[in-house]
């Protein structure tokens, strides 16, 4: 069972939680309740994206259901290190869009006593870990995997099929591209 913890001010207790899943598992929206969380605490918190998602927002992190939060937009893992003054949360939105430094940037943050909160995608449409994911949760304190539920059987879903033709590894989306699949369903696909 996961128990939410908080820094304090004598003590450096950092670490990192993942939130990792399918498409349409609910990643975005428990990085969005978490962070809401935080500043209910008022905690002093940090949420960033990778500029690559624009999808729903420039300005926010946006769930498919609609929840939306603040977010600073960044091209490159390490311009988070020079944007965290002193926040004690830092959270990260889509985190298998970052670059392998995103790894070694989650670290240095919880060595310096801050929570890090990030969410992705564990695999991508082939069923095939998918960029920095596996070195995160790799290090990660706290693993959360939130499933969908498959759309051709009603049974849980950990696989995003992709139905459109593009076929590199990166193709941001949603509906219109994307499913959840169980198992056995994204098998026979």
């Amino acid at each position: 069972m996961f128990l939410e913890q908080f820094p304090s001010e004598n003590k450096v207790n950092g670490w990192i939680e993942v939130i990792c899943g399918s498409m349409f598992s609910g990643k975005t929206e428990e990085l969005i309740r978490r962070v809401k969380r935080t500043q209910f605490a008022n905690q002093k918190m940090i949420l960033f994206k990778p500029e690559i998602d624009k999808r729903y927002s420039e300005e926010d992190v946006v769930s498919h259901q609609g929840s939306a939060q603040k977010a600073v937009m960044v091209a490159h893992s390490d311009s988070i290190l020079s944007m965290v003054t002193n926040e004690q949360v830092v959270a990260i939105d889509e985190a298998q869009f970052f670059d392998e430094g995103i790894v070694s940037v989650c670290s240095q943050l919880a060595n310096r006593g801050i929570r890090v909160i990030c969410a992705g995608l564990d695999m991508d449409y082939l069923g095939n870990p998918f960029g920095p994911m596996p070195s995160l949760l790799a290090i990660a304190e706290y693993v959360t995997k939130v499933h969908a539920i498959c759309l051709d059987c009603g049974n849980l879903a950990q696989f995003s099929h992709r139905f459109s033709e593009e076929t590199g590894q990166v193709l941001v989306g949603a509906v219109e591209r994307y499913k959840p699949l169980c198992r056995s369903c994204f098998n026979a696909s």
